[in-house]
């Protein structure tokens, strides 16, 4: 079937099985029985289908097959038990007949009707076509209108060696997007692609699976020219090289440009170093119309927007994923040597190596190929290394294939703009594997004063940019659990250190005087100094060694673990930045001692320090602080001293929970936010005056005075990001109307009071630069009429979700991120459906939606995906602590790359969820994971 249909394709099998096991019947009674049989649910035959496959033995005749895709997701049903079943690909494509093969294959002639159209069987290399003895039995029979020259004997020998060389590993989603990217710029009549990475992520090893699997598989180019660029670069030799086999007696500019307009080229110019050599290559060959695609390499982000002028045809080659990471570790070592002992090897010391390749390729292969020889020293080598990387990549001379690596890194950073620098080295600060919320390390830079405004650019604004760039680079790259390309998309979360970069990195801070840390096995000395103190909870807090340190020209303090009074000392009088948010122990007389002595502070962080229960009236002596963060502490009340704070842009306290869910850490707070089940803080009346601030939140409105609280947020003109708990029935219509006024809010959470649902009857809003909306504590019915043209992303707590509220949401043109929370489903209906229909035809709905999290109280939950619904949702996030789900149309979301099961630790749960994906083309993984806090 074109396209390839899963179900219909076992149904098919299914109804050939069914009319085989029908010998005691005849006549009419056989067609009968197969049609009972097929009216079955669609579970119960594929049940059936899995059961035929595993235990019997088959002869099955594919028929027509024109697609690797199709190929590929028939092998999925029919993988190879190694029972001796055999399956026969019948095509008209050669290439088709060879790759269902295999790269090393024997071609033989049944029957030669002209030279250029032959019927042939294709086998295994080696094997025998009258006796066929190898584990896995294939053949092909193929009839094809091309010749069986097509491809030169000497590219598929190229192809052979250098597939096997090199294996194929994690890369097939980008695999698939690059050969959208070749797709794309035909249609648009843009023929230049740029690839771009940094040195050693594997940007040639993508392109060129990309360019072997055009050259075996498309019709759609006639000549394949792959070119190494030499350096210094030369024209005429560029063009000889790209000639190489077509060379004649002509000028090579001429014959190379002849052969470019004359022919559908598909061209491959690889390690781009200068927008001046692009110049001299787009003036010879791209200038003039062709039908031929130029695929440009290049580890310069600004070279490859250059040469396609196209950002859409700019590809950003990121690191593996930890697992593919480890399973091409793992391949290279098997490939060395396949009697290694590393093979299979979970240990924490391993997985800590291949952690610190930080996803690069050429780092991993160069790595595991030494180890793979080790034998008693193995362990040895693998702890040395871990404790050392950089040293021994740099001196030993079995790692010079990594040198271009190292070059690149050394020029990036020694050229690298002024700005962007301390930017990077001061991610060393932050522990191998750390999980580092994106606002924290941007706020972290405007106190440090790297990140600052000027006349075309807020700091903040800056800083995102700065961490744009660090993501592209793959410096930073996005948490495992998160490795989806809609965060990137909508400005991510959270992040880690490439975990090469940052060994990097650290063996130069030193260098730099920049970052010093106290972990295990520090001793008294009188070296340490530098700007930036780390104290990891290995460390043994000897307060010996701690007053031993020169502190007169600390910028920063970070502390992981545990809190030590001693902390603070008296000579930290430059002190900018305090970032508790990974300690514990916090009490509030060690709270006072740092506001008495810190005078300096611009950035102070106590997020999640759970034992400070007040902010100290001495705060307001801290005229510099421009970020105060104590959300998920103690604190219920902020300070009226706050108001003298001038300075200050952005404020986070309280907890984002719904009202129906009690904070974490209520046992430990006091009655009064006990009883009155407060999400936010109280705050003090003058915070108007605050006109720097642009992030507030989480403000108890009710708590704070009401409506006269919302007149001094009308005030707050440049906010950007607000939250707020302690909506109710009083004070609504003026804080929806205060919320409207102000132009930049980008970012609005809203918390119901208990039982004042009724408080949004007759208030409609929009906010027309609202980018993401979080509304808790809803009844039945949307505060929302006119469009949200530019929301990205929507949190709702709803006691019930209407059809039309429903159909609203399916229409919110740039929707990337939907957070559904229901306490009860209609009782008529009891289905959650995503999908929308008129005059009797489905709509495309929900069009941008990658990532959807949904939860409800009632029992059962019966969700509903259409065909032309989500249909580019990659993340599904499901909350199993109270609802059994009954999910349909998984199938149909053609883009799902992840489903994410919270609340339950019950195995049995993901095995349903991952045998209903079985039949899924993208084949979605399932895990019980949360994503972790907004920042």
């Amino acid at each position: 079937m074109h396209p390839f249909n899963p179900h219909e394709f076992v149904r098919r099998f299914m109804s050939q099985v069914y009319a085989a096991d029908t010998r005691d019947k005849q006549g009419a009674d056989l067609g009968v029985y197969v049609l009972t049989k097929m009216k079955a649910k669609q579970e119960h035959i594929l049940k059936e289908f899995v059961e035929e496959v595993n235990k019997k033995t088959y002869l099955v005749v594919l028929e027509n097959l024109t697609d690797m895709v199709d190929w590929d997701a028939v092998r999925t049903f029919l993988p190879d038990m190694k029972n001796g079943s055999w399956i026969i690909v019948s095509t008209q494509q050669f290439e088709i007949a060879s790759l269902c093969i295999g790269h090393s294959y024997q071609p033989l002639e049944l029957k030669q009707f002209s030279p250029e159209h032959s019927v042939c069987a294709f086998f295994k290399e080696g094997s025998q076509y009258n006796g066929y003895k190898e584990e896995k039995p294939m053949v092909c029979e193929v009839s094809p209108n091309l010749s069986l020259e097509k491809i030169p004997s000497s590219n598929m020998k190229e192809v052979v060696e250098w597939m096997t060389s090199y294996p194929f590993v994690g890369r097939e989603p980008q695999m698939n997007e690059l050969r959208r990217y070749t797709a794309g710029a035909r249609f648009n009549n843009s023929p230049v692609i740029s690839v771009w990475g940094i040195a050693g992520i594997g940007k040639s090893a993508l392109v060129r699976n990309l360019y072997y699997d055009r050259m075996l598989n498309s019709k759609q180019f006639n000549k394949y020219c792959w070119v190494d660029i030499s350096h210094p670069f030369n024209l005429r030799d560029f063009s000889r090289s790209m000639i190489a086999d077509h060379h004649s007696e002509k000028d090579p500019i001429k014959e190379c440009h002849d052969l470019l307009s004359k022919n559908q080229c598909l061209v491959v110019i690889d390690d781009l170093q200068s927008k001046e050599e692009w110049d001299l290559i787009q003036a010879a060959l791209v200038s003039r119309s062709s039908a031929s695609i130029i695929i440009v390499i290049t580890t310069d982000a600004s070279i490859a927007t250059y040469c396609t002028n196209n950002e859409e045809q700019v590809f950003n080659v990121k690191g593996l994923e930890a697992d593919a990471a480890k399973e091409l570790f793992m391949k290279e070592v098997h490939r060395k040597n396949p009697l290694s002992a590393l093979i299979g090897h979970n240990g924490a010391e391993v997985e800590e190596l291949i952690l610190k390749c930080g996803g690069l390729p050429k780092v991993i292969v160069s790595i595991a190929a030494l180890l793979a020889t080790q034998t008693v020293t193995l362990m040895d080598t693998v702890r040395s290394f871990n404790k050392k990387i950089m040293h021994h990549l740099e001196t030993n001379p079995e790692y010079d294939s990594l040198r271009s690596l190292f070059n690149w890194m050394y020029n990036y950073f020694r050229t690298c703009p002024d700005s962007l620098k301390p930017c990077i080295f001061y991610l060393s600060i932050f522990p191998q594997g750390h999980n580092i919320r994106r606002r924290r390390l941007e706020r972290r830079w405007i106190a440090e004063g790297y990140s600052r405004d000027s006349e075309d650019e807020s700091a903040v604004d800056k800083g995102e940019n700065f961490f744009s760039k660090l993501l592209d680079l793959s410096i930073i790259q996005q948490t495992p659990q998160l490795a989806t390309t809609a965060f990137s998309e909508t400005r991510m979360v959270a992040c880690q250190v490439n975990g090469f970069i940052r060994e990097y990195i650290v063996s130069r801070r030193m260098e730099e005087n920049l970052v010093f840390e106290l972990g295990p096995n520090c001793v008294l000395t009188t070296q340490r100094t530098g700007r930036h103190l780390i104290i990891l909870n290995t460390w043994d807090r000897d307060r010996i060694v701690f007053e031993s340190i020169d502190f007169s020209r600390l910028r920063s303090l970070t502390v992981f673990g545990k809190w030590e009074s001693f902390f603070i000392s008296k000579s930290m009088r430059l002190l900018r930045v305090l970032d508790l948010e990974d300690a514990f122990g916090v009490k509030d007389e060690d709270l006072k001692a740092m506001v008495q002595r810190l005078f300096r502070l611009k950035f102070l962080s106590l997020r999640g320090c759970s034992e400070i229960f007040r902010l100290p009236n001495s705060l307001g002596d801290l005229r510099q602080l421009q970020t105060l963060d104590v959300r998920h502490t103690s604190i219920v009340t902020l300070p009226a001293s706050i108001t003298k704070l001038q300075k200050l842009q952005y404020i986070r306290a309280g907890t984002k929970v719904p009202t129906s869910t009690p904070p974490a850490s209520s046992r430990r707070l006091p009655e009064f936010r006990k009883r009155n089940s407060l999400v936010g803080v109280k705050v003090p009346r003058g915070i108007g005056k605050l006109t720097a601030l642009h992030t507030l939140g989480v403000v108890n409105v009710g708590a704070s005075g009401g409506k006269a609280i919302v007149e001094e947020l009308k005030m707050l003109t440049q906010l950007r990001k607000l939250g707020v708990s302690g909506i109710n029935k009083h004070n609504s219509k003026e804080f929806f109307f205060a919320t409207s006024g102000l132009v930049h809010l980008e970012s609005l959470l809203v918390q119901l009071d208990k039982d004042s649902q009724g408080c949004l009857d007759g208030i409609s809003v929009s906010w027309e630069n609202l980018q993401s909306l979080t509304l808790y504590g809803l009844r039945d019915k949307l505060p929302l009429k006119n469009p949200l043209s530019k929301l990205s992303k929507l949190d709702l707590e709803m006691d019930t979700l209407q059809r039309n509220d429903m159909e609203f949401l399916a229409k919110l043109p740039e929707l990337c991120i939907l957070h559904l929370r229901v306490k009860q489903l209609q009782p008529e209906d009891g289905k959650l459906h995503f999908h929308a229909q008129m005059y009797g035809e489905e709509l495309d709905t929900f069009k941008k939606v990658k990532i959807l999290e949904v939860s409800c109280r009632s029992s059962t939950l019966h969700v509903i995906f259409g065909s032309k619904s989500m249909k580019k949702l990659e993340v599904l996030k499901i909350d199993c602590s109270s609802a059994y789900y009954q999910i349909s149309g998984l199938d149909d979301l053609s883009e799902l790359k992840e489903v994410l099961l919270k609340g339950t630790n019950d195995a049995t749960i993901k095995t349903a969820f991952e045998r209903q994906l079985l039949s899924h083309p993208k084949k979605p993984t399932v895990k019980l994971a949360d994503l972790p806090r907004s920042s």
